[in-house]
Parts: structure tokens; C-alpha cells; sequence
């Protein structure tokens, strides 16, 4: 009789670091605040200008606000006990699923501030395959620990699970060398 492996339970569910949306948050303000003036000073001399730039006030507020916020919420990475969960994409979704029983290898790279907000890029290389980029993740450190410990885990039960070699060449039954029963 063979124990069944436990449930998959979410261990975290990740997004890129917020501080991605302090430059779109701060160009909205200022386009906000360029666009209110615009519009008071033309106010009284032409109606069509007003119009013209309500409009592109609009327009880059959608552009240089809500487009980057909405690719910045189409990136999500869940880890489980089992499995961790790469999607991403606004078009056209993408999902890569990487099994913690295939075993990888996870590296941090920090690049410019990322190390003051305790931030960076998790890679994770999966043998042959082309490594997973886990873009700018909060607490990385924590996440690759996670990782490792989630993969060192399901080896251990694996090989808890298993026979050894021993078993495997000579059987569970085979008599001792010396010993042929005659």
C-alpha cells in the first residue's frame, strides 16, 4: 500500500514589485495637471481646443497609465507544494508550470536599486528547458529559500518513497549469497 502525497496547497502567490507603477502613477498626475491647465486656459477662446486636449489628455492618460498597470497585473507567479506557476500577458496569455519533483536550479540577480527594496530577478533553470525569469520579485531572497526548500522536500519524500538499490537489483526475496538452500 502506497501513502498518498498530500494536497497542493498555495504556498504564495507573487506579482512583479509595485514600485514598477510609480513612474506610470507619477506621469498620470503630471499629465492630469498639464491637461487641467490646458483646458482653463482655453477655455473662453476656443471650444474646439478644449476638445482637442480632453482628448489627448485622455489618450495618454490611458497609455501611459492604464496599459501599465494592467501588463503589471497580467503577471502572476503562484508557488505550491507541488508546482510553481509562471503567467503572464495581456493579449495573449502564456502559463508555464514547473514541477518541484523534476528538480531546478534557482538563482537571484539584482540589478541597479533592487537590492535596497530587498528586490531581484528569481531564475529558475530548468535543466535543458529555457530558464523561467521570475521578473523583479518582492523579498526574492525569501522566494528562492521557498524554493529550494520546496524542491529539497519533495526529493527527500521521493526517496522515502522509493526503494533503494539494493532492493531493486536483488529483489525483496533473494537469499543470501552463501546460502542457496540445499
Amino acid at each position: 500500500m502506497t501513502a498518498e502525497p498530500p494536497p497542493e496547497r498555495v504556498v504564495a502567490r507573487l506579482r512583479p514589485h509595485a514600485r514598477r507603477l510609480v513612474g506610470p502613477a507619477l506621469f498620470v498626475v503630471l499629465v492630469a495637471m498639464a491637461g487641467g491647465f490646458g483646458f482653463g486656459v482655453f477655455r473662453a477662446q476656443l471650444a474646439w481646443l478644449n476638445a482637442v486636449v480632453a482628448g489627448t489628455t485622455l489618450f495618454l492618460v490611458v497609455l501611459g497609465g492604464v496599459v501599465p498597470l494592467l501588463r503589471w497585473m497580467s503577471e502572476r507567479y503562484v508557488v505550491t507544494t507541488r508546482r510553481l506557476v509562471v503567467v503572464h500577458g495581456l493579449g495573449t496569455r502564456t502559463r508555464r508550470e514547473l514541477l518541484h519533483s523534476r528538480g531546478y536550479d534557482v538563482t537571484v540577480r539584482r540589478r541597479g536599486l533592487q537590492g535596497v527594496w530587498r528586490s531581484g530577478d528569481v531564475l529558475v533553470f530548468p535543466g535543458d528547458d529555457t530558464p523561467v525569469v521570475l521578473a523583479d520579485v518582492p523579498h526574492a531572497d525569501l522566494v528562492v529559500a521557498v524554493l529550494h526548500d520546496l524542491v529539497e522536500t519533495y526529493e527527500a519524500r521521493r526517496r522515502h518513497r522509493e526503494p533503494d538499490w539494493d532492493e531493486i537489483v536483488g529483489g525483496p526475496a533473494r537469499p543470501p549469497w552463501g546460502d542457496t538452500g540445499r
